[in-house]
């Protein structure tokens, strides 16, 4: 099954809003919102929950205190959690400000963020 469009225009719409300069890419069987060619945050449908999760890189600081908030799950695409990402479940983004609160850590991690090296 496909990502949601109603989640990928919501999110659209929060970097529109936001004036942020991004472009969105089919990965890991969603999509990935990129800032400055780096991973931002993602849209992912998780088979085993059946439901859309948000993927949002907020790097390991923020991490701690993410964690604890209502929907958050550590990102584990193999059976081992990525420092620094974390899925979030639509009971955590389905309110408007919430979903404004995921991208605006998303956003604050970017320009920290290490970008991928480009395969050739």
């Amino acid at each position: 099954m496909a990502y949601s469009e109603y989640i990928s225009d919501r999110i659209h719409q929060i970097f529109r809003e936001k004036r942020v300069d991004f472009y969105a890419k089919k990965m890991m069987g969603g999509l990935c919102f990129m800032v400055d060619d780096k991973m931002c945050c993602g849209i992912h449908y998780d088979k085993k929950r059946e439901t859309d999760l948000l993927m949002a890189r907020i790097g390991e600081v923020a991490y701690t205190e993410a964690i604890k908030r209502e929907g958050c799950h550590p990102m584990d695409f193999t059976g081992r959690s990525m420092k620094g990402y974390v899925f979030v479940t639509p009971d955590g983004f389905d309110l408007d400000d919430d979903l404004e609160f995921w991208i605006q850590l998303c956003l604050d991690f970017n320009p920290l963020a290490k970008s991928s090296k480009r395969k050739k």
